[in-house]
């Protein structure tokens, strides 16, 4: 038998009312998925020299975090973090690092997998004094520490000023920090974007390397799908400290993730 046309606007009327109820709760959950935090897992193990700004390094990441509302951040030192299922929950990785770290096969590979298949790495200072004997670590990092012959205040060249990652730090930049130099750099397929000024160090010093590309302080480059920044500043406190330091870090770790600085 058929339906009344009363029955029928009951029927539409259920029918427009769950629609409403559908989209409004798709709506919201769009919006919160947009502004949710992403995820940044920190690793700080030392399977070498310890640095003493660890601790604060990690108050002030996680405070860059909050303060941006774009990313909240997850300090660790076991190496089972990095395991594929774990690894999904965040959107990068840092490192502060040093040493041959006691990460297992299966943990290395899904560290490369993440950032293969587009996770964002970022390394701060000593990640590049981290795992000289896994040739993997150094494709992905791009460099390795060749010895700090500079510990004083320095001039910084800012080697691509209009990039958005250092287009707020000028031409340059004085910073007093631990200065590395880097070997086995691959300049072919690293973007720098700082360097340092050598005229304002001493070349003479003993152990001085001087190379093609100079002593680079920072570049980004890619890794499969993923993004990569690396960073050889920030021993001191006072670099943590420095807001020009951290609006770097904080660009740099919304570069990694695909996000505008």
């Amino acid at each position: 038998m058929g339906k009344t046309t009363q029955q029928w606007v009951t029927v539409r009327r259920r029918e427009f009312i769950a629609l409403l109820g559908s989209a409004a709760a798709i709506q919201p959950l769009g919006a919160r998925a947009e502004r949710q935090p992403a995820r940044i897992l920190y690793f700080t193990l030392s399977a070498g020299y310890r640095h003493e700004v660890i601790p604060l390094s990690k108050s002030i990441l996680t405070q860059l975090g909050a303060s941006s509302g774009a990313f909240e951040v997850t300090a660790s030192e076991d190496p089972s973090a990095f395991s594929i299922e774990n690894l999904r929950r965040y959107a990068a990785v840092m490192f502060y690092t040093t040493g041959e770290l006691p990460m297992s096969d299966a943990e290395k590979t899904a560290l490369l997998g993440f950032v293969r298949s587009g996770g964002g790495f970022l390394g701060v200072h000593s990640a590049t004094d981290t795992f000289y004997t896994w040739p993997d670590y150094l494709d992905l990092i791009g460099g390795y520490f060749d010895g700090h012959r500079w510990h004083q205040a320095v001039t910084i060249q800012v080697v691509d000023p209009r990039n958005a990652l250092v287009t707020d730090l000028g031409d340059t930049l004085q910073i007093e920090d631990e200065i590395y130099q880097i070997r086995d750099f691959d300049d072919r397929n690293s973007h720098v974007l700082l360097r340092l000024d050598p005229n304002s160090v001493e070349l003479g010093k003993a152990g001085v390397h001087q190379r093609s590309y100079g002593w680079p302080l920072a570049w980004t480059r890619s890794y499969g799908e993923g993004r990569v920044f690396y960073t050889a500043l920030g021993h001191e406190a006072s670099v943590w400290r420095d807001a020009r330091f951290q609006r770097l870090l904080v660009n740099a770790i919304l570069w990694s993730i695909g996000r505008s600085p």
